[in-house]
């Protein structure tokens, strides 16, 4: 059952920043915790203001104004401009023939991962391309040598999950200066703009997820909890766009009665969830609210509060974003209130910009995928029905 969520027009003129991208799984090469420090992590809470109804974020990575034109299925939002591949000299390229690259960044541990190269490897097998994969498993240098071997080996275009918002210039100049066609999916990167350094950018919006975790959190603790937030990786996107958009909700609603009395990183993985909650149980005993920037850290904390007989909502609420079935399961368990999702099935989408970026009439700057949203009254059936991966 797809949930109902504010229009991307009304986000658009409310939330002052919307992030493009969605993912939420693993760590990176020489990202660290708060080495056991329970005290607020330095995470930017800070909104950046909207140009025309389009917000920081879109504008930062190339789109312009918010298209109106038909949107595809499981499209919430595009942005404009238009690109085409040949305005950066790209050529067409015949899908039947060619070759195309897909570059996981992480380590296929992790469902949202393992639904994430799905969603590429069946889309492009149903197209009948011919699609070369390859894995970081969770190392950026590793990831810039593999978009450039690929390409090597002659791809013609790259779709790729960014490992971080920063780490891949090297990659992304080199597609460049061999004009093959790159399209980013899942995080953004800082200072890569769509129809000028890549083609069309897809994902989801990062902040309204973290907004939407935070109505949650109110409805699910009536608006008053001593409240911790495990943060996810630190450099990239996703943690600081989930966080601030959480705690500028929780302003916006006058939520004051929820404390947050703990924030430390658990780099998106659930061995990393338990751990951090562990310290936070012998700091702050009284915790009775958990927010996970994703279901593997909000799982790890449920282990680490079941050692210590204090899982269910009855004692410690937890909301968490991405979907995945251990987390959704968790809802019909009674030890989860809510999950957010993160909607990992980019190949549809990605595979048909890509399309028509280089060979038909362009491909929108920035796609907002759409996101469903699970709580006691759906679980059951997203679970049935195979909807929570």
């Amino acid at each position: 059952m797809k949930a109902s969520r504010r229009s991307t027009a009304a986000a658009a003129a409310i939330t002052t920043a919307a992030l493009l991208t969605a993912c939420s799984t693993g760590t990176t090469t020489g990202s660290g915790s708060n080495g056991g420090d329970s005290s607020p992590a330095p995470v930017s809470t800070t909104l950046g203001a909207a140009t025309n109804g389009v917000p920081a974020a879109i504008t930062a990575a190339g789109g312009t104004e918010l298209l109106s034109t038909p949107k595809p299925t499981g499209v919430e939002a595009q942005y404009g401009p238009v690109c085409k591949g040949a305005d950066l000299g790209i050529g067409k390229i015949d899908f039947k023939k060619d070759t195309i690259g897909w570059a996981q960044s992480e380590k296929e541990a992790n469902p949202f991962r393992i639904a994430s190269t799905k969603s590429q490897v069946e889309t492009a097998k149903s197209k009948g391309w011919k699609l070369l994969t390859t894995n970081a498993q969770s190392n950026v240098q590793q990831e810039n040598s593999d978009i450039k071997g690929m390409i090597d080996k002659g791809a013609k275009a790259i779709i790729f999950s960014p490992i971080n918002s920063t780490g891949l210039g090297d990659a992304i100049a080199y597609a460049k200066s061999k004009h093959v066609a790159m399209v980013p999916v899942d995080r953004n990167i800082t200072g890569v703009q769509g129809c000028k350094d890549v083609g069309p950018q897809l994902g989801s919006d990062f902040v309204e997820q973290g907004r939407r975790a935070a109505d949650a959190m109110i409805k699910a603790t009536g608006g008053t909890a001593n409240l911790a937030i495990l943060l996810g990786a630190p450099g990239v996107n996703v943690t600081d766009d989930r966080t601030a958009g959480f705690l500028d909700e929780l302003k916006q609603k006058n939520a004051s009665g929820i404390k947050v009395i703990f924030q430390q990183t658990g780099n998106f993985t659930r061995e990393d969830g338990k751990s951090v909650t562990e310290t936070l149980l012998r700091a702050h005993p009284d915790v009775n609210a958990i927010y996970a920037e994703n279901d593997e850290m909000g799982l790890g904390a449920l282990a680490a509060l079941d050692d210590a007989g204090k899982s269910g909502t009855g004692k410690v609420h937890i909301v968490s974003i991405d979907g995945t079935k251990g987390a959704v399961q968790a809802i019909v368990d009674g030890n989860f209130d809510a999950v957010i999702e993160s909607n990992p099935a980019f190949g549809p989408a990605a595979q048909t910009a890509l399309e028509a970026y280089v060979n038909g009439d362009g491909a929108p700057a920035v796609t907002i995928t759409t996101d469903n949203q699970y709580d006691k009254s759906n679980a059951q059936q997203a679970i049935s029905s195979g909807t929570a991966y």
